[in-house]
């Protein structure tokens, strides 16, 4: 037997004459007059199939069936009111979930801060960050499967992607501790034109990879790469075994190996270049709640 949909304004009308036990007081109370408040309760008796209230001179009573339906319908209307504030608040940027992909790096500077800000305002917004190299987000973002990148060194130009600069930083040498040019506080950079490399591949970071390569042609040699390293942790980590010397972004400073020493390198006008990247007009309101967190008002530190 198929079950007769009961609409909300009937099941909000009978939980409050449940509550007022008085068809003069609950019509006040909804707003209407008693006659259409006495018409929505036979309808919605009609629907279930039995009374749901016993009518007395003086008086009315919840009937079995109307005890039976009370916390269903109080649960339902309950729902429904959750349902419309949650679409309310996701419509508006305030809650949902939001998939944002980051360099690794940036766990260094952008990305606590960020995350930070964007928690305390939109405290209902569900984050999920994913740690990713530059090539794999620029992906992600075209396939969806993330909302915003953070990344370093973006494409000039991208059809489906747009891109804001949120941060530049100053190039430095990674240096083993005992390295003999460990011993300047400055160094040029072709002072390294002698050592083997160790770099990140150039197929997860194309534009950081040529940023770094043509610092070096700038001074006058090809680097000799001996190594390559997915993540600037390793790379310092094979630089601290004296498997080679790295350039990188200012804030690998923040990466702590013993035996690893960080120089700035003259001359010092270049810098590397952090985005924030997202598909150009995606409706989804919480990538544009980010965009004004981090773009119009930005957390410490940038």
């Amino acid at each position: 037997m198929e079950r007769p949909e009961l609409p909300l304004q009937q099941l909000h009308a009978f939980v409050v004459l449940a509550e007022e036990l008085h068809f003069g007081h609950a019509a006040t109370r909804l707003g209407i007059a008693q006659p259409p408040l006495s018409q929505q309760i036979r309808r919605l008796e009609d629907k279930v199939g039995y009374a749901l209230f016993r009518r007395e001179p003086g008086r009315i009573s919840l009937t079995p069936a109307g005890r039976e339906l009370l916390p269903a319908a109080r649960h339902a209307l309950t729902g429904l009111a959750e349902g419309l504030t949650a679409a309310r608040e996701a419509g508006s940027g305030r809650a949902g979930r939001l998939r944002i992909g980051f360099a690794a790096s940036l766990a260094l500077t952008v990305l606590p801060g960020l995350l930070r800000t964007f928690r305390e305002r939109f405290p209902a917004v569900d984050v999920d960050v994913r740690e990713m190299t530059t090539t794999p987000q620029l992906a992600a973002l075209r396939e969806g499967s993330i909302d915003i990148g953070l990344v370093r060194e973006p494409p000039a130009h991208d059809a489906e992607l747009a891109f804001e600069t949120v941060l530049t930083e100053p190039f430095v040498a990674v240096l083993p501790s005992s390295h003999p040019l460990a011993a300047q506080r400055k160094l040029r950079v072709e002072q390294l034109a002698d050592c083997p490399f160790v770099l990140l591949p150039r197929a997860v970071g194309p534009s950081l990879y040529d940023r770094i390569t043509g610092l070096c042609v700038a001074a006058g040699f090809t680097p000799r790469v001996a190594q390559h390293a997915v993540e600037w942790q390793t790379v310092c980590a094979l630089v601290e075994t004296g498997l080679g010397v790295s350039l990188a972004p200012e804030s690998i400073r923040r990466i702590r190996l013993r035996g690893v020493a960080f120089r700035g390198i003259e001359p010092d006008t270049a810098r590397t270049r952090v985005a924030v990247a997202w598909r150009r007009n995606d409706p989804n309101p919480l990538v544009q709640s980010l965009l004004t967190a981090l773009l119009q008002d930005p957390p410490d530190g940038l």
